[in-house]
């Protein structure tokens, strides 16, 4: 016969406990929220970075306000600059800078102006015409009206200019001044870019003042030779006594013949004089240390031009 059980099936169901379980999980997910503390949300995340970012950038730019104001402290003053400094600097220059000679300057100023002055005759019985002589002649006005002696062009059937620039033309006499041995020409052509010489006044021209002459002595040319003025209000009486000039410029840069109707110029460039002629009691017409010029005032006369 089949035995009864003794325990029976409530007293086993109330033998079960039932209330721990909540109390267990309850108890774990306590322990898990002091162990892991809560993550902050995304706008609390980039309120932090925001205000790291912002300290950082304060910290650079005090940094960079120190690092200017120590750079200010340890910079040198400035050194005042005395008449001593400056009197150093120019000295200084003066020995080691290659300074041009002032002739140079003032041929460089005035050889665009200057033009060679050929004049021709004709030949006998018939034969084309022949060089009769050669001067130097300086442009004094941009049209072409150009300055020379008169004896270089006197007689001539033709004359010839030469520009600067290599360009020939035809001239004509425009007007003479026989007193001072002076002729105004007229070119038929002329560059485009002429350039016409700056006259200067003579009244202080001194006695050893620097002038220079720029001629075709001999046909060679431009040529420049450097002297000073020797004296003023000289008179010159010509090896056939035919000429008397007076109220001349005395100088002694080298002139020979060719030179005739060329510029005499100051350092600046500027003309006070016409090279006229050389004193030479021999035969051989070269320089022998003395050379007159008419003065400028009396060449711009002649040309027409008002006094200075």
């Amino acid at each position: 016969m089949r035995r009864t059980a003794i325990v029976s099936r409530s007293a086993a169901a109330r033998a079960i406990p039932a209330a721990p379980t909540p109390v267990l999980a309850k108890s774990a997910a306590q322990s898990a929220s002091h162990s892991n503390p809560p993550t902050p949300s995304g706008g609390m995340r980039n309120r932090l970075a925001d205000e790291r970012v912002r300290r950082a950038a304060l910290w650079l730019a005090w940094l960079a306000v120190l690092a200017l104001a120590l750079a200010a402290f340890l910079r040198p003053a400035p050194r005042a600059l005395t008449q001593e400094i400056i009197d150093r600097a120019v000295l200084k220059t003066l020995e080691t800078a290659q300074l041009p000679s002032p002739y140079a300057k003032a041929y460089e100023t005035v050889s665009p102006a200057v033009v060679a002055v050929r004049s021709f005759v004709k030949g006998k019985d018939g034969q084309p015409t022949v060089q009769h002589g050669i001067g130097t002649g300086v442009v004094i006005v941009d049209t072409g009206i150009i300055l020379t002696n008169l004896h270089v062009v006197a007689g001539a059937d033709r004359i010839e200019v030469v520009f600067s620039d290599g360009l020939e033309s035809a001239a004509f006499i425009r007007n003479v001044q026989p007193q001072d041995d002076l002729a105004v020409l007229q070119a038929a052509k002329i560059p485009d870019d002429m350039i016409a010489a700056t006259m200067r006044s003579t009244a202080d021209l001194r006695p050893g003042d620097q002038v220079l002459a720029v001629g075709f002595p001999f046909g060679i040319g431009p040529s420049a030779s450097g002297g000073i003025v020797s004296g003023l209000k000289r008179s010159f009486t010509s090896p056939e006594g035919k000429t008397e000039l007076t109220n001349l410029i005395q100088f002694d840069a080298a002139a020979n013949p060719g030179n005739s109707g060329g510029p005499l110029v100051t350092m600046d460039g500027e003309v006070v004089g016409i090279v006229t002629a050389i004193l030479n009691p021999t035969p051989a017409r070269t320089f022998l240390g003395i050379g007159f010029a008419v003065p400028i005032e009396n060449a711009a006369s002649a040309a027409g031009l008002p006094p200075f």
